[in-house]
């Protein structure tokens, strides 16, 4: 129960801090960051990063949430030179 609450703290102080970093393109970073991690191979990391962009949208109605951005931002990463 405590791991739940303390996964759940994470994703939000990560959203905050995105929100306030890169306010409307935050959920935009997130999934980017969420590409970075399913790219690496690391699951947890991928899985954090997915619930942080489903919180920046949860948390702020202001937020970019394009699907065309989206899948732009997820073929730079995947074409990106490691």
């Amino acid at each position: 129960m405590r791991q739940r609450r303390d996964r759940r703290r994470r994703w939000r102080q990560d959203a905050l801090h995105l929100l306030s970093v890169e306010g409307s393109n935050a959920y935009y970073e997130a999934q980017r960051r969420a590409t970075r991690a399913r790219l690496a191979g690391d699951r947890s990391e991928f899985f954090h990063w997915a619930k942080v962009a489903a919180e920046v949208a949860r948390l702020s109605p202001e937020v970019e949430m394009d699907i065309a951005v989206l899948r732009t931002v997820v073929a730079e990463e995947e074409n990106r030179p490691s």
